[in-house]
């Protein structure tokens, strides 16, 4: 055994950065124990002998110890000795592990050949997010979990969708072989059943290489609560709570246990920090989506001042300025449903800085007006209000979806489940879903789908449940839908440039015929503006009378009551159509529409 082990700590310090780092001279191993009488580093290379291996004190509380016989590959913890005994830990910066109640693993981030691939996420406009469930996306065995190489199976299925942004739910480590992953055990290391850091690698690498930028969720809110290393990592803690990672007062309780991480620490505002950054940094991550923020702002999340914690504020200021400057294309995304222009507002002008928010008033009122069973119950004036919405004038700063891992789960169901309650495969449920991707995919915002929802899935979400791709043959006709909305909106043709601009004009919001018409340009003219009109009624309309922005040929690039689509759709007779001139709307020209029933239009011009 040969260690370098000198009361001359210089040498060691020159070593950077926490947990194991692999160098020429063997492995570096650091750890935060601030309460250890001392601490000695175990693993393999040393039989696990608890003597063997003695780290030294750094006086800050850390301790630092170069092993020059362990490498990569190499399992390890740390021997902890407190008044009450020695504590077998794992290290808090563990890069993999053999599972969440097992051992560390030295990696070195250095060993995956990125084979120099040169990727840029598109600019926020173009992007369309697909939500995934590694664990459930793609199931080869029965009784197994799906993992990141059976994922990559199927990036050619979403890249032919459109797609061109994954969010991942969370893949750290969690306990067990099934979790929706809100339930971090070891925030730095990738859940070993989805295939550990070379396999999140591997998966990036493949996304980039299919056009596909990979946005990851993270969960700073709280950590575990089981399997749970962090818990009184030093031995120390009051009121019977977290110890040094934790609060140890009223603000550690979440509703997800008394986790909540010590935002006003500086040692674990630097972990998360750290967290934050080396998914961007070393493995190429597009993005993170911070699961519910506004639990990191405020104990109780009822907005009463008293119960904000500014240094969670502060924290999560630090990382988005940090991103924004050396990681500036890529996407900070906020789960916070409280509406705040707060949340997406810059750090320079007091906000918490996230590039954008998932839009809770989108998707709830957007729901509502779709799953509601009598026509003259949708609220149109509520629908018109979602579609508008912006945060700081900024239409990008929101994410909106009718589907999402959290409205689709605990007592939600899909859409068209909604709808049908029972047999999704019917007329209302399959037009009425048709028309909420519509209006997802042609509002102002970031428009995200969830997964299996192009193939009319029909049960809750759930860890245990995969998606049932038999169904991609059987509701091909929907999927297609699905693909030529997304098609439209990313300005595939290059006729619908408006799809990604910041405005809307609302031409018609009929709440007695439940009709919209809304215009959606960029910069607006042929080839820019587009109409889009969406009937949420049963009734046929066949002199329909709307005002149009231009006047000439528009023409019809897509029609949700599409055969092709269904076969229960009734493919009616909606063709291209001619402006007239005189006034409505406010405008001087105006269209007869044919409208077929629950049915989504959209037009554009040539030139």
């Amino acid at each position: 055994m040969e260690n370098i082990n000198t009361e001359d700590t210089a040498t060691l310090q020159n070593f950077e950065g926490m947990g194991a780092t692999c160098h020429p001279e063997g492995v570096h191993y650091r750890v935060w124990a601030p309460n250890a009488q001392s601490v000695s580093v175990v693993g393999t290379f040393n039989d696990w002998n608890d003597q063997a291996s003695p780290m030294q004190s750094e006086a800050n509380g850390n301790w630092s110890l170069l092993v020059e016989n362990s490498k990569e590959g190499d399992e390890y913890k740390f021997a902890i000795k407190t008044a009450n005994g020695i504590l077998m830990r794992n290290d808090p910066y563990a890069l993999k592990v053999t599972n969440s109640a097992g051992n560390g693993v030295v990696y070195d981030h250095a060993s995956f050949d990125w084979q120099d691939s040169n990727y840029q996420m598109p600019s926020w406009n173009e992007v369309v997010i697909y939500e995934l469930h590694i664990g459930t996306f793609n199931v080869k065995e029965k009784n197994q979990v799906g993992n990141f190489y059976t994922a990559i199976e199927k990036l050619d299925y979403l890249q032919g969708l459109g797609i061109n942004a994954i969010e991942l739910m969370p893949s750290s480590e969690f306990p067990g072989d099934r979790s929706w992953g809100y339930n971090p055990s070891n925030p730095f290391a990738i859940e070993s059943d989805y295939g550990g850091p070379e396999g999140l690698k591997a998966f990036v690498k493949a996304a980039h290489e299919h056009g596909i930028a990979v946005i990851l969720d993270v969960v700073y809110n709280h950590f575990g609560p089981s399997d749970l290393d962090l818990w009184q990592f030093d031995g120390w803690s009051e009121n019977g709570t977290g110890g040094i990672y934790f609060y140890n007062d009223w603000k550690s309780e979440t509703p997800w246990g008394g986790t909540r991480p010590d935002f006003g620490r500086g040692e674990v505002r630097q972990y998360i920090h750290d967290n934050a950054l080396m998914w961007l940094r070393d493995y190429r991550i597009d993005g993170l989506r911070m699961d519910m923020v506004v639990y990191i702002r405020n104990v109780k999340a009822d907005g009463n001042p008293g119960n904000d914690i500014q240094e969670g504020i502060s924290l999560m200021q630090w990382i988005n300025k940090d991103i924004n400057e050396q990681f500036p294309n890529k996407i900070t995304i906020a789960e916070d449903m409280h509406s705040l222009d707060f949340v997406t507002n810059t750090v320079e002008n007091g906000g918490m800085g996230y590039g954008s928010q998932w839009d809770a008033e989108f998707v709830h009122s957007v729901r509502e007006a779709i799953i509601t069973a009598n026509d003259q119950d949708r609220d149109i004036p509520s629908v018109v209000s979602s579609i508008t919405s912006k945060y700081n004038t900024d239409s990008f700063q929101r994410i909106i979806y009718t589907e999402s891992h959290d409205e689709v789960s605990n007592g939600q169901a899909r859409v068209a489940e909604e709808i049908a309650n029972g047999d999704v495969n019917n007329w209302y449920s399959k037009k009425r879903a048709a028309l909420g991707v519509a209006l997802v995919m042609t509002s102002p915002g970031i428009p995200m789908i969830f997964q299996g929802q192009p193939l009319l899935e029909d049960k809750w979400f759930s860890d245990s449940d995969p998606i049932d791709w038999s169904r991609l043959e059987k509701f091909q006709g929907f999927a297609n839908l699905h693909r030529d909305l997304i098609h439209l909106r990313r300005n595939w043709f290059g006729v619908t440039e408006g799809l990604q601009g910041q405005d809307v004009q609302i031409i018609r919001a009929d709440n007695e015929k439940k009709v919209i018409v809304m215009h959606r340009y960029k910069n607006g003219g042929p080839k820019d503006s587009v109409v889009v009109v969406l009937n949420l009624s049963t009734e046929t309309f066949d002199d329909y009378k709307v005002g149009f922005p231009r006047e000439g040929s528009w023409k019809l690039r897509f029609n949700s009551d599409k055969g092709d689509y269904d076969p229960d759709f009734s493919h009616l007779g909606v063709f291209d159509i001619e402006t007239m001139q005189g006034e409505f709307d406010g405008l001087h020209q105006f269209a007869s529409l044919q409208i077929p029933p629950y049915t989504a239009l959209i037009y554009s011009q040539e030139d």
